[in-house]
């Protein structure tokens, strides 16, 4: 057996309560052994490694429940000139950013296929324990749909293991969600709304009909119960795929009053993506990477979102971190978290909605998203204290100490022994 002694922090376990000082965490075997005060889990066993939290503050290890690990913004020119096998190394590096600032698992809204996963899962590469949803389904000339009017698709390459994601009518339908899941999805993702990224739809235009939401529903579930998650932004999409079963709203910018009822009597989550709009605007400061009408739309569409997700807040509606990443750079997730508390949330909060809550999002409450005996030993350590500067997170200095499946994946200045 393999002993793991986390010691010296202050623990904030993802449950919500009081933070613990001078707490200490046992992993053995991967698993979290003991949580508690460090003078009460003092007898260590033999030759056990002992990770000194130097004061700092020790949480689970964090969720982002919507990211995109094969692609990162870019110039269009750029874009169009990179052979495809680049993203696969590309990715490689967008991964290891990300477990690097503590995000130790992700949901996959589209675009990686069943390798990467398999190859982080056998150790091939770095980076979080993945989700991956495949190819997001989409209408033809729909969000997800990225041919241009000038006749060229810019984006949407397709393989064996990424098969097309446009489907047109409820035969179609039926089709793309079993070809998804035969590609390996373990959850199936859908464009119910138009969007802010897309060149021929706006937000609020509505994709897909009630019926063939509730086929996509139902044929995911018939696999094991695999869930869908679903883009929407528009107020008339979201209630269509809230009404069909559907598991987890993406941005839900213009959310009203009957779609957050309708999302508090079927227990939809909510992932707000809130850095999604805000990364838009601030990299067409600084850029040429946005298209024109990616920039409009954000602009009309950000305030609204912020108001929209508060809205939901303060009527209880789940909600789950989620960042996009991928529209703005890999590596800068944690500023969500600052986001959700300008809109209302507390740090506690934001923090349980990238752990805890996000963990049941994903199905995976029984194993992640908390510290307690018999969980995975997914942890980090932060130099700052997240509840008094939630903001400190998006400095990745301060993420001193990642810990995936009991495994030191990250150290900076945390002092490690081995005591014999």
């Amino acid at each position: 057996m393999t002993y793991t002694f986390v010691k010296n922090g202050t623990l904030i376990d993802g449950n919500g309560g009081e933070p613990v000082e001078k707490a200490a965490v046992l992993l053995n075997d991967g698993k979290i052994e003991a949580v508690g005060k460090e003078v009460e889990l003092a007898s260590l066993q033999p030759d056990t490694k002992v990770v000194d939290a130097d004061g700092g503050y020790i949480l689970p290890g964090l969720f982002d429940t919507h990211v995109h690990m094969m692609f990162q913004k870019a110039e269009m020119q750029k874009t169009l000139e990179t052979p495809f096998s680049m993203r696969f190394y590309q990715a490689m590096d967008y991964l290891k950013k990300t477990i690097d600032i503590g995000i130790t698992s992700v949901r996959d809204a589209g675009f990686t296929d069943v390798g990467v996963k398999q190859a982080i899962e056998e150790g091939l590469i770095a980076g979080p324990r993945m989700q991956v949803s495949i190819n997001p389904l989409t209408i033809t000339g729909g969000h997800g749909d990225s041919w241009m009017r000038s006749g060229i698709d810019v984006t949407n390459v397709t393989y064996p293991s990424m098969p097309d994601a446009i489907c047109d009518g409820p035969d179609q339908v039926h089709k793309k969600v079993r070809e998804m899941l035969r590609a390996g999805a373990d959850i199936i993702k859908v464009h119910a709304t138009g969007g802010v990224l897309s060149p021929t739809d706006h937000p609020e235009f509505t994709q897909f009909s009630q019926e063939e939401l509730e086929i996509i529903v139902r044929e995911a579930s018939f696999r094991n119960g695999v869930k869908v998650m679903a883009h929407a932004q528009g107020s008339e999409g979201i209630k269509n795929a809230v009404r069909a079963g559907i598991h987890s709203i993406e941005h839900g910018i213009y959310l009203d009053d009957e779609a957050i009822e309708l999302m508090l009597k079927h227990g939809t989550y909510l992932v707000p993506t809130l850095l999604a709009p805000v990364s838009v605007l601030e990299l067409a400061e600084t850029t040429n990477d946005m298209p024109a009408y990616a920039v409009e739309k954000s602009k009309e569409v950000a305030e609204i979102h912020k108001n929209s997700v508060a809205k939901a807040h303060r009527a209880g509606v789940k909600i789950a971190m989620g960042t996009d990443a991928g529209v703005m750079p890999h590596g800068t997730n944690l500023r969500e978290l600052g986001l959700m508390c300008e809109i209302g949330m507390t740090p506690m909060e934001a923090l349980q909605a990238t752990t805890k809550v996000a963990a049941e999002c994903m199905g995976w409450d029984n194993k992640l998203g908390t510290l307690e005996t018999g969980k995975v030993a997914d942890l980090i350590i932060t130099k700052t204290n997240p509840l008094t500067d939630i903001r400190s997170l998006e400095n990745k200095e301060n993420i001193t100490t990642v810990i995936k499946d009991g495994q030191l994946v990250k150290q900076n200045t945390v002092k490690t022994t081995v005591r014999i």
